[in-house]
């Protein structure tokens, strides 16, 4: 099949460029919207002519149809021969450039063709409005104003333009009302004229909240509520959901469109209607058969009898000419194909469908596969009887779902799986090594599965950077507490250092080879230490020989290593639990309990030489405890009813003279003397004062032998 197909163009959608991808093929030109999904099709039979038209960098294709309306792509480079080959070959039309007007006039001639209206100044084209994107036309004496619809995804729009229009007497027909009503019969302005197709009372909707009438007529639909009112062309509707509600009692409609509706400076891309499923109606609707088999080819009856979801559903899918997406073939824990969990701030449900995924209800969420660039299965707030599933799409924008029961984990990971979605925690073989991360959450002692995720995974980082300078150096020595620990080795996490490496080659003065040396002479020493460490036999907390095992603990300790390798992600409790049982089935034990026998003589023995040696250095450790408490006196803190000299004070006093030395010792004699006659209480709090400051010391031992000389 010969066909054309280009990925990055934009297509004019009421103002502004949406990009996606287009394919020419020998029976149509098709478009596909790249951020609604939206397709338009295009059939060559259809098609009046195609120009080529110039743009900056680049050019576009300007297609004119037989009905009147206009379609431009932009976007194509240097293929123009190509392409009008093709469209030579395949769609029998010629291709031209159109040329366009540079002089910038606002004075020119009007031309209506079809829905396009066509400014031309000296027979060539200045603009052209595609008169579908006119919301409305008003006329004064000599002018007419002509409103556009808002496009909020265009970053600017043009929302009026105003046209002088000259009169003249000798014209039978006013050109102002001439050109009003042009423009008027291909404007999209919606008005209800007829009856309606179908009415709906006080349906219950909950974006936008509130009770609405919901009108269908032919080529739009209202939803009439106490305070606003809605129209909304069929041709805005992208797709339609019937969804059950997870307590099976209540089913959920939702429209998708493009452009949404507003109210306020609120935009509403999904209308979400909520209907209970024992509701019923009757209606009949205002169509011969005749007509109901030329326009809808009998999909519709005269009468439509059922619950009020199911007629509202057919009656829009016929009318629309849309899809109604029910739930795909995911069925959770629950039995139902909902997930609940939780949105932003608000709680909803998630819908895994066979195309996509949709979140209801607040703020609705409809993320199709194709938009998808990975998934993530994640802790959600420290629990594990919870998780969160995030979904992060090719254009960078996360969506976090969270507090999804751990109960459909399995389920939805079958889900992501047979749909091919790449999910980001997957090992080297695309399996999820992560399945047991919410097994086991109701015990009280529980493993960290998240901690076992990132060991796995930095494993798996060393796996591959094996051999490279930035992991030889390993923090292998570090025990703070000098003993072995079971704890400590069920979770040993071998946390890697790169500190000395980046100290040492920091300051890029050293050769390679250097550095490399330095490394290798550190990480022999930390061996050497480790050897050294291991060798001495290890010490209770209170200094004396370490307890004897028992023969459980020696066999469990053996044992251990081979229980973890039954049972991946066994917690310390579970091992402690299983190997009681295992023990207690065990046999013969004579081989355990000869160890244990064997660990106490020597724990005796090593009991005798430390109470021996504790008794003969008792003499000398009681001098140092007594000697250690002087130690402790003489440093303490300075005195508290003395005179207390600072530093700076002390250096002052260094530097004065001997004459003002001398005269302060005569001065502390006289006070002596004085103080002598004294109670003995005021000598006591001299002596506690006491010592000064090692600067003042020698000072101070002169004085008290003159005082001694005196008396």
């Amino acid at each position: 099949m010969d066909f054309l197909e280009y990925s990055s163009i934009s297509s004019e959608v009421r103002g502004a460029m949406c990009s996606g991808k287009l394919k020419m093929t020998d029976t149509s030109i098709v478009f596909k919207n790249e951020k609604t999904g939206k397709v338009e099709q295009i059939n060559a039979s259809d098609i009046e002519l195609i120009n080529f038209q110039k743009f900056v960098g680049s050019f576009g294709l300007r297609v004119f149809m037989k009905n009147g309306l206009l379609h431009r792509f932009i976007g194509f480079t240097g293929d123009e021969q190509k392409i009008a080959d093709f469209v030579k070959k395949n769609y029998k039309l010629d291709m031209l450039e159109k040329e366009l007007s540079m002089r910038g006039w606002n004075w020119g001639t009007v031309h209506f063709k079809g829905s396009v209206l066509s400014f031309d100044v000296e027979s060539k084209t200045s603009f052209e409005i595609p008169l579908n994107h006119v919301s409305q036309c008003n006329s004064g004496k000599n002018e007419v104003t002509v409103e556009f619809h808002r496009n909020d995804d265009a970053p600017v729009s043009l929302m009026e333009m105003r046209f002088h229009i000259p009169t003249s007497e000798s014209v039978e027909t006013d050109p102002v009302e001439a050109f009003q009503e042009q423009v008027m019969k291909q404007a999209s302005v919606i008005s209800a004229t007829g009856d309606a197709i179908a009415i709906f009372r006080e349906i219950h909707c909950l974006t936008p909240r509130g009770r609405y009438d919901i009108k269908v007529f032919q080529s739009f639909f209202q939803l009439h509520g106490k305070t606003y009112d809605f129209k909304i062309p069929t041709s805005s509707v992208l797709r339609l959901f019937l969804l059950p509600h997870k307590d099976n009692r209540q089913m959920f409609f939702v429209i998708s469109l493009d452009p949404p509706i507003k109210q306020g400076q609120t935009r509403y891309h999904f209308l979400v209607t909520l209907f209970q499923m024992d509701e019923e109606t009757n209606i009949e609707l205002p169509f011969t058969e005749e007509e109901l088999k030329e326009k809808y080819e009998d999909k519709l009856t005269k009468e439509l009898a059922g619950p009020v979801y199911e007629v509202l559903g057919k009656i829009m899918k016929v009318i629309i000419n849309r899809k109604l997406t029910g739930p795909g073939t995911f069925i959770g824990h629950s039995g139902t194909p909902a997930i609940g969990c939780s949105y932003k701030a608000a709680a909803g449900y998630l819908y895994p469908l066979e195309r996509g995924f949709i979140y209801v209800h607040k703020p609705p969420v409809h993320i199709r596969f194709e938009e998808i660039q990975s998934v993530n299965f994640a802790r959600s707030g420290g629990s594990t009887r919870s998780f969160d599933f995030e979904i992060e799409l090719k254009t960078g924008t996360i969506y976090t779902f969270s507090s999804i029961e751990k109960e459909e984990y399995g389920k939805l990971f079958d889900f992501i799986s047979s749909k091919k979605l790449h999910v980001k925690n997957t090992g080297k073989d695309g399996k999820n090594n992560y399945k047991e991360d919410f097994a086991d959450s109701d015990n009280e002692v529980e493993p960290d599965a998240y901690l076992a995720r990132v060991k796995a995974e930095a494993k798996e980082r060393d796996d591959d950077d094996d051999g490279s300078e930035s992991e030889e150096s390993t923090d292998e020595d570090f025990n703070p507490n000098q003993q072995e620990s079971d704890v400590a080795e069920e979770f040993d996490s071998n946390v890697e250092s790169t500190s000395d490496e980046d100290s040492e080659g920091g300051d890029g003065g050293g050769s390679d080879g250097a550095v490399k040396q330095k490394k290798e002479e550190k990480k022999k020493e930390k061996k050497e230490k480790k050897k050294e460490r291991k060798e001495k036999p290890k010490k209770s907390k209170s200094g004396g020989p370490k307890r004897p095992a028992t023969a459980f603990m020696i066999w469990l300790n053996a044992t251990r290593e081979s229980i973890k390798k039954e049972t991946p992600g066994i917690s310390v409790t579970e091992i402690a639990k299983k190997g009681g049982e295992m023990w207690k089935e065990m046999k013969d034990k004579s081989e355990w309990e000869s160890r244990a026998a064997k660990a106490k003589e020597e724990y005796v023995e090593a009991m005798k030489v430390y109470k021996a040696s504790v008794g003969a250095g008792s003499g000398d450790e009681a001098d140092k405890s007594t000697s250690a408490v002087k130690r402790k006196k003489e440093t303490s803190s300075p005195m508290k009813g003395g005179s207390f000299k600072s530093k700076e004070y002390i250096s002052d006093d260094d530097s004065s003279s001997e004459d003002d030395k001398k005269d302060s010792k005569k001065a502390k004699k006289g006070d002596d003397k004085g103080k002598k006659a004294g109670d003995g209480k005021k000598k006591s709090e001299k002596t506690e004062s006491e010592p000064e400051s090692e600067a003042a010391g020698s000072g101070s031992e002169e004085e008290e032998e003159d005082d001694a000389g005196s008396d």
